[in-house]
């Protein structure tokens, strides 16, 4: 009797740290930080961390959608760098904003469409199919360049990434209306429960009437458009462009996603988590450049990171 009162009150508790551990690690890793390196809290810091956060966290919007399908965006750096190097592509001078934006989401819609197509028509892997599209961007990219892209951005396009309202960089402005559009059309509309369905099981998803292969372009085209979006917004950052723009974001975008409860197995997740995942990757990244250890000593970090998200993961799905 006593064993089962236990484990009965385990239940709840065992359920709040399921949804609210992650915001509680974060809060702690903030905490904690703030105590080791005084400077980490600071205003300027804190804001040099949200800069870095809101490209990411775009970045993994997107990546959330494709996870929960069942699917691996591993194409998301070579968009955002090639839709970096755009800007460059159109004459220097004029009012070019408009053709530069509809270039930019063109360039993103059409790597979302190959992803899904390949995924859904082709029977490609996730894997396969967006590792392809990474490398035919990028061969496109260097072809228009010629492996160096030269040119200015554009002023608007600089405001993205330097630009502030009412005290905060106007990225982060961006990133979290699009984090909130992103919460509702997941959380609150037909398409978002479409997915979730069609990621936990695409049969009984047919079986309801749903087209799986729709779900799934419509989400691996999310991600190329706000792929493209984020690759703006860090060369308007910079100020100033090359091929390697948003390299090492496929990666960053799927460990946030993953250490935010979003399940590599789909069917599980949610925005809030992923968000939180970024933020946690870019306290940590900030944290250990703040104390002093190595700049090498991030790839490390970053490995131990995929273990342990990757070992809660499994957990998880145990219990």
């Amino acid at each position: 009797m006593t064993v089962a009162l236990t484990q009965a009150d385990r239940g709840p508790l065992r359920q709040v740290l399921s949804k609210g551990g992650i915001f509680l690690f974060l809060a702690a890793l903030l905490v904690l930080g703030g105590i080791a390196q005084p400077v980490f809290l600071s205003a300027g810091n804190v804001s040099n961390m949200l800069v870095q956060l809101a490209p990411l966290v775009i970045v993994v919007l997107g990546q959330t959608f494709v996870i929960i399908s069942r699917g691996l965006d591993l194409s998301v750096a070579s968009i955002m760098a090639t839709a970096a190097i755009t800007p460059t592509l159109f004459p220097a001078g004029g009012n070019a904003n408009g053709a530069i934006i509809a270039a930019t989401l063109a360039v993103g819609l059409a790597a979302g469409v190959l992803n899904g197509v390949l995924v859904t028509k082709r029977n490609v892997s996730p894997f396969l199919a967006t590792l392809a599209t990474a490398i035919l961007l990028q061969g496109l990219r260097f072809a228009a360049t010629a492996g160096a892209p030269s040119g200015n951005i554009p002023d608007l396009f600089k405001s993205l990434g330097t630009a502030r309202l009412v005290g905060l960089p106007l990225s982060v402005w961006i990133a979290a209306g699009l984090a909130l559009l992103c919460a509702v059309l997941l959380h609150k509309s037909t398409y978002g429960r479409q997915l979730y369905i069609v990621g936990g099981n695409p049969v009984a998803g047919e079986l309801v009437g749903i087209r799986p292969d729709r779900v799934i372009i419509l989400a691996y085209i999310l991600s190329g458009l706000l792929s493209a979006l984020a690759g703006l917004m860090l060369a308007g950052f910079a100020g100033v462009v090359d091929n390697n723009i948003g390299r090492g974001f496929e990666l960053d975008s799927i460990v946030a996603a993953v250490i935010g409860g979003v399940a590599l197995s789909g069917g599980r997740g949610g925005i809030a988590g992923a968000v939180a995942g970024a933020a946690i990757l870019v306290s940590i990244f900030t944290l250990v450049l703040l104390i002093g250890v190595p700049v090498q000593a991030q790839m490390i970090i970053k490995g131990v990171v995929i273990l342990a998200a990757a070992a809660f993961y499994v957990r998880r799905t145990r219990f």
